[in-house]
């Protein structure tokens, strides 16, 4: 299984597993597939009795069914943290370069990339079986591109991947803020020990986090010593924890100033 090492902002190589491109494969198809019974069956509701022939047009059939289609990808990558249905059920994931969730600026390249790569005639055009049919072929084609691409690509990615900056990799070893940092502090005396937190980004929060989940999967704390070093001579920090119970206390404090704010 290849391995992807991604530097983060202390200066710490985090590894990732690269997604295997049968699993890509796999989640393409079954994304594919979903459109595909959204289109059929959003037609047979829409032109077998909920719309009368007077209400049919080409503007209603892009409103309610192209536009859901198009913004797929996008919506669901956006609202499930880097992955869509067919990448859930795969356990595959999308993430930055630089090791966290990606910005929604990286979403949309990616997004924009796949009219070419996946070339997508949306719903309204699909008004036949051999019109839908030549469609999947004519797609297939266009996807031989870009399994050339991802073939020979470093790290496995497509087209859009190399434009926005990211990667698709396996879900257990994605690490990003939404999955990983936040904390419910219960306590209502709770004390701050480190508010310099604060100061930190929700990158460098997350990459602490990562830091501290590798460390605990491998009974290594070297990596935890080296951040929490860089954290005390940035944040202008002292303390006698503990490397790992450092930076747990520096992830609980953030979360409680975060909900606090």
């Amino acid at each position: 299984m290849s391995i992807i090492s991604i530097g983060t902002a202390f200066n710490i190589d985090l590894e990732f597993e690269i997604a295997e491109f049968h699993k890509r494969l796999l989640a393409y198809i079954i994304d594919f597939v979903l459109l595909i019974i959204f289109l059929y069956s959003m037609k047979y509701l829409l032109y077998n009795g909920l719309v009368s022939d007077e209400e049919k047009s080409v503007g209603l059939d892009i409103l309610i069914i192209s536009l859901p289609m198009l913004l797929y990808s996008l919506l669901t990558e956006l609202w499930m943290n880097g992955q869509t249905v067919g990448k859930k059920i795969m356990g595959i994931r999308v993430i930055s370069l630089e090791g966290g969730e990606p910005t929604l600026g990286q979403f949309i390249l990616r997004w924009i990339t796949k009219f070419f790569e996946w070339p997508f005639m949306f719903g309204y055009i699909a008004f036949s079986n051999t019109t839908l049919i030549v469609y999947c072929f004519i797609t297939g084609l266009f996807g031989i591109e870009v399994v050339i691409i991802i073939a020979v690509s470093p790290k496995n990615q497509r087209l859009g991947d190399m434009i926005a900056g990211t990667v698709v990799v396996n879900a257990k070893s994605a690490l990003t803020v939404a999955d990983t940092v936040f904390m419910q502090i219960n306590q209502t005396d709770y004390k701050v020990m480190f508010p310099q937190v604060m100061r930190l980004s929700d990158r460098d929060i997350n990459t602490i986090k990562s830091v501290l989940t590798q460390a605990g999967k491998r009974n290594n704390y070297d990596m935890c010593h080296r951040v929490a070093m860089k954290i005390k001579e940035v944040l202008n920090i002292e303390s006698d924890l503990y490397v790992d119970q450092f930076l747990e206390k520096l992830l609980e404090d953030y979360n409680y100033l975060a909900t606090k704010e």
